[in-house]
């Protein structure tokens, strides 16, 4: 029998271990496999840079894995079949470190080809499983759905970066590949046995039909295009992702060199900023829930709020390059963290209200979309951090003044991106698309 108010929160919470499955796997492919063609290999940074720049640039295919899912009941299908595509990709990339070690060559083109099925993999999984979350979720639950299911990804990529690391070391290569192929298995029959039969037993009230003559990607993509609020929102989403993920590769550098920190400091430092998002992820996902019905605009304003916090830490940590190391860093960390988290989460609660507002069975298209913007602002993001701050050092053979103006210009992404916000939802009478709600939850 179909539960007519949408998922319940157990539900949710079984949507949430798909994410927790997916930060496991990734995980692995991203910072251990990173290190180990870094350090154990001997290889240029550059390579796995790519590598990861990579499978970010292929997910600019999420709205082809969204459309698929929109033509009928068949998110399930799409998100187990891009979890087990993203196992075997990420036990295969492990496995190209031993052909590193005899044939450069063809280890680099076989790594090309597992980093491209990891970013397919990533797209129809993430993708379908948003859209489903969204066409399921009941309005009101749709700020804590969105944090829950984010903390229990961040929750799976910290709880498997700490027991893969107990079992890595001795490291060998016959190891790691191991441990990500037990990883990748747990990991997909966890998410299979969490996502089995909600799709079919959970659905709204009122929701719309699916269309009865699917239309081509191209139309849908067209149509979906011209809405001018989820256009404006793709913007804002690559925006605020650009300046979100830009400090990601150079904060912990920034602690090493103007503050003195050692490795092992500046990787507390790291968890010291993702306590900050957790922080900031819980109070939308309490506040949120406790005032949707009350205030409707509730998410836009901890997204706006969100960004602004955000560009304020970063224009602190630019005026910190002048006082360190007496300069509170670690607070600072937080509070940029605290502001991600928050800005970051609400994003998502409005990602997941305005993927409904397309008329019939359109939230694939539209997480697709916006998937898209998010993943290409991610690859763009981490190089261009890395990039501004070699750029600027060479310049200005001053690195305190280099972090300072990287810093600085991140901190304007995000006030920019705290406008674009702002102008999320607000249309002319002759613009708005009929029975548009944009923010606002149903009633």
């Amino acid at each position: 029998m179909a539960h007519q108010n949408g998922l319940s929160w157990f539900s949710i919470f079984r949507l949430g271990l798909v994410q927790t499955a997916l930060g496991a796997i990734v995980v692995l492919t991203t910072s251990t496999l990173n290190r180990v063609m870094v350090i154990e290999l001997g290889l240029a940074a550059t390579i796995p840079g790519a590598l990861v720049g990579l499978h970010y640039g292929v997910q600019i295919s999420r709205p082809l894995w969204g459309h698929s899912a929109d033509g009928g009941a068949g998110r399930t299908r799409w998100i187990i079949a891009g979890l087990l595509v993203l196992a075997l990709a990420g036990t295969g990339a492990a496995a190209t470190t031993l052909l590193f070690e005899t044939h450069f060559a063809l280890a680099l083109i076989a790594a090309i080809f597992c980093f491209v099925m990891i970013g397919f993999g990533i797209g129809a999984a993430g993708t379908s499983l948003l859209a489903l979350l969204a066409s399921r979720t009941a309005p009101t639950r749709r700020p804590a759905a969105a944090t829950i299911v984010w903390m229990m990804m961040i929750a799976g990529i910290v709880l498997t970066a700490v027991i893969s690391g107990r079992h890595l070391d001795p490291y060998s290569h016959e190891r790691l590949i191991a441990v990500t192929a037990i990883t990748g298995a747990i990991a997909c029959t966890l998410a299979a046995l969490a996502v089995t039969g909600i799709e079919k037993r959970a659905v709204i009230a009122d929701e719309p039909k699916p269309d009865t003559l699917k239309i081509s990607f191209r139309d849908s993509f067209a149509e979906t295009w011209a809405d001018p609020q989820a256009r404006l929102f793709t913007i804002f989403v690559f925006v605020s992702m650009l300046a979100y993920s830009t400090q990601d590769l150079i904060l912990e550098p920034f602690g090493g060199l103007l503050f003195g920190m050692t490795p092992g400091e500046t990787t507390q430092l790291g968890g010291l900023q993702h306590g900050g998002v957790f922080t900031g992820m819980a109070l939308v996902g309490v506040v949120g829930t406790l005032l949707s019905r009350r205030k409707p605009s509730i998410l836009k304003f901890f997204t706006v709020t969100g960004c602004i916090g955000s560009g304020i830490a970063l224009a602190l940590l630019a005026s910190s390059t002048s006082l360190a190391p007496a300069w509170p860093l670690e607070a600072n960390v937080f509070m940029l963290g605290f502001a991600n988290g928050m800005f970051a989460v609400a994003a998502i609660g409005t990602m997941m209200t305005l993927a409904g507002q397309g008329g019939g069975s359109r939230e694939g298209i539209r997480m697709g979309l916006w998937g898209a913007a998010q993943a290409v602002a991610f690859g763009i993001g981490g190089l261009l951090g890395t990039v501004a701050i070699d750029a600027t050092r060479y310049i200005t053979g001053d690195t305190p003044l280099s972090f300072a103006i990287v810093f600085g210009a991140e901190a304007m992404l995000f006030i920019v991106a705290a406008f674009i916000a702002l102008r999320v939802g607000v249309t002319s009478q002759s613009q708005r698309p009929k029975d548009a709600l944009f923010i606002q939850p149903a009633e």
